[in-house]
Formats: C-alpha cells, sequence, structure tokens
C-alpha cells in the first residue's frame, strides 16, 4: 500500500488514480498520519432485468375452469 503526504496527493493525482483503477489502495496522510485511502470502485455484477424474478409456468395461456361460458360464447348479459 501507497502512502503519500496531502501535497503530493494534489499534486500527482491523476497519476495515483491510474494506480488506484489497477487495484491498488493509497495511504492520503497528514503529517505521517493517515487520513484517507483511496480505493477502487467495485463495479456491480451487469444483471438481465427481471431473469431472476419471472417464472411462468407451462400453461400459463391455458383456459381458465372459470371463464369457460365466456370461451364458449355465451352472453354473460342473458341477452340471447
Amino acid at each position: 500500500m501507497l502512502t503519500v503526504n496531502v501535497h503530493e496527493a494534489k499534486t500527482h493525482l491523476s497519476r495515483l488514480l491510474e494506480r488506484v483503477e489497477g487495484g491498488e489502495v493509497v495511504t492520503i496522510a497528514r503529517a505521517g498520519k493517515p487520513i484517507a485511502f483511496l480505493t477502487p470502485v467495485s463495479q456491480p455484477e451487469r444483471r438481465l432485468p427481471g431473469s431472476d424474478r419471472v417464472l411462468m409456468s407451462e400453461d400459463f395461456d391455458a383456459p381458465l375452469e372459470d371463464f369457460a361460458e365466456y370461451s364458449a360464447g355465451d352472453d354473460p348479459e342473458g341477452d340471447e
């Protein structure tokens, strides 16, 4: 782990960030006392929306027993 003072961190921030992007952790110190860490940000795992939540049964589009009268063509109002 690399330790740099505040002045050096301000002067060489771009270089330090390149090292951090490479996976290194940089400690920033004031008067030799650590005050902050520069660490790489972990990227969340990419997922496909809904791929882990949608479950559909094989008969999802099968006629429902409760609606058999509608599928038979009966008029629900009884006007026929």
